[in-house]
């Protein structure tokens, strides 16, 4: 290890104290001119200052009155996903049953991107401002974050038209990479009526045992609703669509929502109608639900049981579903469904409330046939001709076929218990004929 000799420790001596004179000198001018310059000067000074200087800084407050800035928000997912090893400091953390971790810049870091060949600085910065705590004398600090962008001046009307538009498709293909589908409930407690957690369904759209025929017409249809922005905004409609999923118990309904969600990667907003209190709480509910979104209405056929006594009416789901507060967001889609649609008042299922009515049937061979490759891994089978005829001659729903398939891991074991099963249930729904008791 060196140690400096006398004379190097000497020259180091100097060094910082003629270090600390200048520090000490430059603290002085700087109070001097604050205190002998007049404040309009000084302001002068600096305005004109400002003017000669090239950089242009926007700033972008993380909420505009008490609205979130989606600017913001968008350049928050932006920078987190490209800080880079030069940023000294980062925050990290990990949100409740999500899988990945959140990784954002700290305040007052810089970090340095560049676009169609200029150089940007973004810099999260914050301040605190007091105000007076429930009505009364105690003061509480809130802290006020934003992000200080800055560049060349001179690319001013590129950055505004060009960058922070890409700052915003970027930010939301993000999301959408990263995006956690999440299951929201009807929560009196809450401040927007909903309370939610992570949804973790496994039902995809590939999954789900339905005439491949009808799944692809689904597929389109679903694929032409979330491209159709500016077809909606053409003809003037609410970008919304209804679909009716109608059939027997156990045929996929509530499964078909989950795959529909996961497919678009939707949140879901589990509305039981017989919780609301009042048609006005319907309106505050549809409010609080997001943009990009599935309303979930199960049962709609027992919403207006005459046994009881409704709390909401029938004008009030209808202005729910396709009223004036019904446009409040954009590529929303609900989903009813009923086992009994000849129940349901046929002015609920009109286009513009219910766009598509689809038929959940009963298991078809075909249907069947996804089934067997889910829980068997199977495409085709010796049995599968024994098992076409009886589905021809029975009724069994996709969850009766399914619990008879999970009863064994043996394809040979488990295809013949269902053959045993149809046959059964064949034989109980085949009609007797009318029998002779002798007397």
């Amino acid at each position: 290890m060196w140690f400096p000799d006398e004379a190097h420790q000497a020259q180091i001596k100097t060094v910082l104290s003629v270090a600390a004179s200048l520090t000490a000198s430059a603290i002085l001018f700087r109070s001097l001119i604050t205190d002998v310059i007049p404040d309009s000067v000084y302001s002068f000074l600096t305005t004109v200052s400002t003017r000669l200087s090239s950089k242009l800084t926007i700033i972008i407050d993380e909420f505009q009155g008490l609205t979130p800035n989606q600017m913001y928000i968008a350049a928050s997912d932006y920078i987190g996903n490209m800080w880079c090893t030069s940023t000294r400091r980062i925050k990290v953390y990990k949100p409740v049953k999500e899988r990945e971790l959140i990784v954002t810049i700290d305040k007052n870091q810089e970090l340095f991107d560049s676009y169609n060949g200029v150089k940007m600085k973004w810099v999260l910065s914050s301040s605190s401002i007091e105000r007076s705590k429930n009505k009364g004398n105690e003061l509480v600090k809130d802290e006020i974050k934003f992000f200080e962008l800055s560049f060349n001046k001179k690319h001013r009307d590129m950055v505004l038209k060009s960058y922070l538009p890409y700052i915003l498709r970027k930010a939301k293909q993000v999301r959408e990479e990263k995006k956690t589908v999440m299951l929201h409930t009807v929560d009196y407690n809450g401040t927007d009526y909903w309370s939610s957690i992570k949804f973790d369904h496994p039902a995809t759209l590939e999954t789900i045992a339905m005439d491949p025929d009808m799944k692809a017409d689904l597929v389109e249809d679903l694929e032409n609703f979330t491209s159709g922005k500016e077809y909606y905004a053409r003809v003037g409609k609410a970008w919304k669509r209804g679909y009716l999923l109608y059939g027997p118990p156990g045929t996929g309904k509530s499964s078909l929502i989950a795959a529909i969600a996961n497919y678009l990667k939707f949140d879901i907003y589990d509305l039981d109608l017989k919780e609301i209190q009042c048609d006005s709480d319907l309106r505050r509910l549809l409010i609080g639900t997001g943009s990009r979104s599935i309303i979930a209405i199960e049962e709609l056929d027992r919403t207006f049981d005459s046994s009881e006594e409704d709390k909401i009416t029938l004008s009030g789901v209808l202005n729910f579903i396709d009223g004036l507060w019904s446009s409040c967001g954009d590529e929303r889609i609900i989903i009813c469904t009923t086992n009994h649609k000849d129940r349901i008042d046929p002015v609920l299922l009109r286009p513009g409330r219910m766009d598509v009515h689809i038929h959940m049937s009963y298991c078809t061979f075909s249907a069947f046939k996804t089934l067997a490759f889910n829980y068997l891994q199977i495409h085709s089978h010796p049995l599968f001709q024994e098992i076409e005829e009886l589905f021809k001659q029975s009724q069994v729903t996709p969850a009766q076929v399914a619990g008879e398939l999970m009863r064994s891991r043996d394809v040979d074991a488990a295809l013949k218990g269902l053959i045993k099963f149809l046959e059964n249930k064949t034989e109980s729904e085949t009609p007797r004929g009318n029998e002779y008791d002798g007397s």
